[in-house]
């Protein structure tokens, strides 16, 4: 099989990543030694296949004398980014949720654990221990992924004398997926209390800081803060819907159609990719529009005292920039917004040192 041909700065087609092979990665290139979350066993490489013309396949002292292209390059000097790169030119539709994130589905099942609370088993990946002096930092993933996004930030974090909890909300990633009506509805309302009830299981009694990032549920997270502003110190958000003209995804407004979500679920492509009950029910209960006025407003500067950053990759197809300067607007004195170039809707898995950098600097300085 011809090997795939990189394209070169004077033809510019639309590019696919796909992944070629994967190999084991070397952690010695992140910082500590809890670097069990950096690469969880396995890497993806990527091509880039594109249709060139024979006079740019060969001939000396042409081309291929000249170094080749990466489209990519821009994040590909980051050894922990390469796994992130999500932004084919022409995604299949509005709903493939692959242009928004690397498939991270059931991995890193190893580096965490599960804890019982109430009638369900959360899975939880935490990294160092009450006696880190800097304090604790609870980590919130949005939908439609998990906790597993955050693997090189929780153990960088640690390292910087942090004490780390990363969930996976109850429907997602490898806590209890229970039937809707089952014991647990997948409303705001039981996620709120369903949170509360783990922070009280794993003995999170003093104020902490709150990371929180992405749809749906991660929203939820940010809902949950304005309701316990005295449990949080202060408050981190990475790409997140924050003003009531946010964007949705294709996907979710369409699973909130009666008869399209069960239709989807028969898909095999959409269900293996991504689609659960939790994230169909989720949903399809959600007020979106209630709940970010709710944000919008409850954030504002006559609302809310405690400091804000804004952690944004800009490269963000769903929330531009423009999402977090316009949030900003409402309480500039709290909020601090660190744009994260090179980043997509998932910083914390294109750049996870830049954030940990913003995250440190964030969190040790007095406002």
């Amino acid at each position: 099989m011809a090997s795939p041909l990189i394209y070169s700065p004077s033809s510019r087609p639309s590019p696919l990543a796909f992944p070629v092979s994967t190999k084991k990665s070397s952690a010695a290139s992140l910082d500590g030694p809890k670097a069990w979350g950096l690469l969880c066993g396995t890497r993806r490489r990527v091509a880039v296949i594109v249709n060139g013309s024979n006079d740019e396949k060969k001939g000396k002292g042409g081309e291929d004398d000249r170094p080749s292209f990466n489209p990519f390059g821009f994040v590909t000097d980051n050894p922990s980014s390469r796994s992130a790169i999500q932004l084919p030119e022409s995604p299949a539709e509005d709903g493939n949720v692959g242009q928004m994130l690397y498939r991270i589905e059931d991995k890193g099942k190893e580096y965490g654990s599960y804890v019982k609370s109430g009638k369900f088993r959360w899975f939880v990946r935490e990294t160092g221990s009450s006696d880190n002096p800097r304090g604790t930092v609870v980590f919130i993933h949005g939908a439609p992924t998990q906790s597993y996004s955050y693997r090189v930030v929780i153990s960088q974090m640690a390292d910087a004398g942090y004490h780390c909890f990363a969930p996976d909300w109850i429907g997602f990633g490898f806590s209890d997926k229970p039937q809707p009506g089952y014991g647990f509805l997948y409303t705001e309302e039981e996620f709120h209390a369903a949170f509360d009830r783990l922070l009280a299981t794993l003995d999170i009694n003093s104020p902490f800081f709150l990371v929180v990032q992405g749809f749906l549920v991660g929203s939820y997270g940010l809902t949950w803060a304005l309701k316990n502003s005295n449990k949080i110190t202060k408050l981190a958000v990475l790409n997140s819907p924050l003003t009531v003209s946010s964007p949705l995804p294709g996907l979710f407004q369409k699973l909130r159609f009666p008869l399209y979500g069960e239709f989807t679920c028969q898909n095999a492509v959409m269900a293996e990719r991504f689609i659960e009950a939790a994230l169909l029910e989720a949903a399809r209960k959600a007020n979106f529009k209630d709940i970010l006025s709710r944000i919008a407003g409850g954030f504002s500067s006559t609302s809310w005292d405690e400091p804000i950053l804004l952690a944004w990759g800009i490269a963000d197809k769903y929330l531009p920039l423009s999402e977090a300067e316009e949030f900003q607007k409402r309480n500039p004195g709290v909020v601090k917004l660190k744009p994260i170039e090179g980043a997509g809707h998932m910083p914390q898995e294109d750049w996870p040192e830049k954030i940990v950098e913003a995250l440190r600097t964030f969190f040790w300085t007095k406002y």
